[in-house]
């Protein structure tokens, strides 16, 4: 019989999900190849080849990445063998156009969607979905592996006509950033900050940021350096030569932009202890997030409508992998939760000051409520608790293929 001149394809099962503003492909551990299911050069060069990267025309034809970091990301779930926990959580934020992946951080928006996948995987107890059939809702508790936290997604649930318990996916909940409405899925960040860790890593609310040598105005800026949800680097939009109401085609267009804006990134990584140098942000795209914000304004988002000054406390632009994002990420926005409550912040001061409990805020494709719980304990702020509501959806369940030589 003649060989294969080239390695056949193996199948994997796979399922594809929007979670948020996000979409991703889910894995269950154990259906990958015995070599990807632990840590490694095998499992990362599977996803990479999966997602289609690296793909140097930048739009990862050759994969299910859609050319985007918001597209261009992998989950792998498993049971949990905490009691506690119904599933583990781990998160892949894949490069487009280099081999590498990113595991340092977690994904707030395919979070939504990872308390559905597990139920449709069969990772949570059959008795806790029959149980949810009287409330309506599945409370599914997620060990979010990246960062060793706690998340719980209040998962909707229906009796089909068999009496069989059902994800419920389809619904009126509009998340601006996403055009179809779906099921409201609302996630509880519990403890986004360790105890033992310091939400905010220089001991300060507002920091003087130095930024010489990165083309501002100035050679110091204010800053508030935040580790809530994923560590983000907070600045005035007015210190940037911005307005905080910017979309994605004014910034990702201008060349001499991203690059400041990296620059600055990889100075607050060291500022924030992420990195021992300015070179290791190379490396570690993911985190920290940079963003900017700004008081309330009106604007047209992205997809033409109006976003209303009164509608909002402030206006947030947040950077993900490079790029302006098209509306925010949700880690983002659990620091935008943590940050806004917790009084003299950059983001409290723009959200009017005070004392806050939630903030409404502007991102290019609309707004989005967030809610938040900090306190100071022993003299250390301490997020205590981040809320927001997301929707997901299944798009694809079924295999797919990839090179048995590509791994």
């Amino acid at each position: 019989m003649t060989q294969p001149k080239f390695a056949p394809q193996i199948s994997v099962p796979a399922t594809y999900m929007r979670g948020g503003t996000s979409k991703g492909t889910f894995f269950k551990l154990s259906d990958l190849p015995e070599r990807c299911q632990v840590a490694g050069e095998a499992r990362d060069k599977f996803l990479l080849r999966v997602i289609g990267s690296p793909d140097p025309y930048g739009k990862q034809i050759d994969g299910l990445g859609n050319g985007s970091s918001s597209t261009s990301k992998t989950v792998i779930l498993s049971k949990s063998e905490n009691n506690d926990h119904d599933v583990n959580y781990l998160f892949g934020q894949v490069n487009i156009a280099k081999p590498m992946i990113d595991w340092a951080g977690n994904c707030g928006n395919l979070t939504a969607a990872v308390g559905a996948c597990a139920i449709n995987m069969g990772l949570v107890a059959a008795q806790k979905i029959a149980d949810s059939a009287t409330s309506g809702i599945c409370e599914v508790r997620i060990w979010q592996q990246n960062i060793g936290k706690t998340i719980i997604a209040h998962v909707p649930v229906y009796l089909d006509e068999q009496g069989n318990v059902q994800v419920q996916e389809t619904g009126d909940f509009e998340l601006d950033g996403v055009t179809f409405p779906a099921a409201e899925v609302k996630i509880e960040f519990i403890d986004p900050v360790d105890s033992s860790s310091a939400m905010f890593p220089t001991n300060n609310l507002v920091d003087d940021f130095d930024v010489s040598g990165c083309g501002l105005s100035a050679d110091s800026v204010k800053a508030t350096f935040i580790s809530a949800g994923i560590p983000t680097i907070f600045l005035k939009a007015e210190d940037l030569g911005l307005t905080g109401t910017e979309l994605q085609s004014e910034v990702n267009s201008d060349s001499q932009l991203l690059a400041k804006l990296e620059t600055i990134r990889a100075l607050g990584g060291v500022a924030m202890g992420l990195f021992k140098d300015v070179t290791e942000a190379q490396s570690s795209q993911h985190i920290p997030k940079i963003a900017w914000v700004a008081p309330a304004a009106s604007y047209t988002a992205s997809s033409g409508s109006n976003v209303s000054a009164n509608d909002i406390n402030l206006v947030v632009r947040a950077m993900s992998m490079g790029q302006l994002h098209h509306a925010m990420m949700g880690t983002a926005a659990v620091a935008i939760a943590a940050a806004a409550t917790t009084q003299g912040t950059l983001v409290n001061q723009a959200a009017g000051a005070g004392e806050l409990n939630e903030v409404r805020f502007g991102h290019p494709s609309g707004t989005l409520l967030v809610g938040g719980k900090t306190e100071q304990v022993d003299g250390r702020w301490q997020a205590k608790k981040v809320s927001m509501s997301r929707s997901a959806r299944r798009i694809m369940v079924g295999e797919v293929f990839v090179a048995a030589d590509a791994f």
